[in-house]
């Protein structure tokens, strides 16, 4: 395979750079005027084509300047990019941020997905860390009207499941809330397999109660990620490359139908540690939803017990150094908070 020189990987770099901010194909006339390049534009123009025909670049439109393409994009992601940290203030103020607000895993989470969105003028998903031991931790019955009952159930790690269901007589809340206690007595910690070989003098509520504890857990069990948290999806829609609105609608659905999204970060993310960046250009070949987009991944929690995602959606045309700086360190962030309030 056909290498780039070094002067073309400059000018890889410098196209990238100037359609990032225009979002208009770039010409060799701009390049010369706009970063006083030691060269002629008749060169450049040489350069480009033999760029063009090795799959770096291409020419939407006859007479127009050349665009990077998904192969181009991602030599410079992995070859030219250099990732500037992000500027103290702008650290300082996001971790202000979090401190500030209540120590509730959901707050922290939206916290996550507007900042996220806010700094990179895309969309923005995190999901809520959900733990690879699921075991009981607290239980809460609520009785709501007649013969329903809210259940609150707390898995180690965090996660929340709760279910209305219903009993065959209507009990008291004071019933209901010493069967709660009870249950957290004798339940602490136990994991599905642990519960069902508990031996419980339980009446026919109770049993009732503890099957529905149960299914709650093997649901737990299932789940590739928790809780989804979404921000800035009109940022995408604003896009130019997203004109179509079609195209957008397709690419936003990765977000907004589970299956796609379990599908997709179950495959993208086997081995990889926590705080490690990974980036997904086009689809990959694999999701054609994304093929107009760039999706940016990390891991966050604590590796191999307590781990959630998040990530930046946005047009392959997008600041990938400022915005993977981002995605590391609100990755980092987070892991600092619920290691920090993670209780087994």
């Amino acid at each position: 395979m056909e290498e780039l020189t070094e002067r073309q990987k400059i000018l890889l770099s410098l196209i990238v750079h100037e359609h990032t901010l225009t979002a208009r194909p770039v010409g060799s006339a701009t390049l010369v005027k706009q970063y006083s390049l030691p060269i002629s534009s008749a060169t450049i123009r040489n350069e480009m084509t033999a760029m063009e025909e090795m799959g770096y670049i291409r020419q939407p439109h006859t007479s127009a300047g050349r665009v990077p393409t998904e192969k181009g994009y991602r030599f410079f992601v992995s070859n030219l990019l250099q990732q500037p940290t992000l500027p103290a203030a702008t650290r300082n103020t996001i971790t202000h941020q979090f401190y500030q607000a209540r120590q509730q895993l959901d707050e922290w989470l939206r916290l996550a997905a507007s900042v996220l969105a806010s700094h990179s003028q895309a969309a923005s998903i995190v999901t809520a860390p959900h733990s690879k031991k699921v075991a009981f931790k607290h239980l809460e019955l609520i009785s709501t009207r007649a013969s329903q009952v809210l259940m609150v159930l707390v898995l180690v790690g965090g996660e929340i499941r709760q279910q209305i269901f219903s009993l065959d007589e209507i009990v008291s809340q004071q019933k209901l809330s010493s069967l709660a206690a009870e249950l957290n007595a004798h339940c602490q910690n136990c994991t599905l397999v642990q519960l069902e070989k508990l031996d419980l003098d339980l009446d026919d509520i109770g049993n009732t109660v503890l099957g529905v504890i149960k299914d709650q857990m093997r649901l737990s069990e299932r789940l590739v990620i928790g809780e989804i948290y979404m921000d800035g999806l009109t940022n995408v829609l604003a896009e130019p490359e997203f004109a179509d609105t079609e195209q957008a609608r397709s690419a936003l659905s990765i977000f907004e139908e589970r299956n796609k999204l379990d599908d997709l970060l179950s495959r993208s993310f086997l081995g990889d540690e926590i705080g490690g960046v990974q980036v997904l250009i086009g689809g990959e070949g694999t999701w054609e939803e994304l093929r107009q987009c760039s999706l940016i991944l990390s891991h966050y929690g604590i590796q191999d017990q307590l781990t959630g995602t998040l990530g930046i959606l946005g047009p392959m045309r997008m600041p990938y150094g400022q915005i993977i700086s981002t995605v590391r360190f609100m990755a980092n962030l987070l892991s600092e908070l619920v290691a920090e309030n993670w209780i087994e």
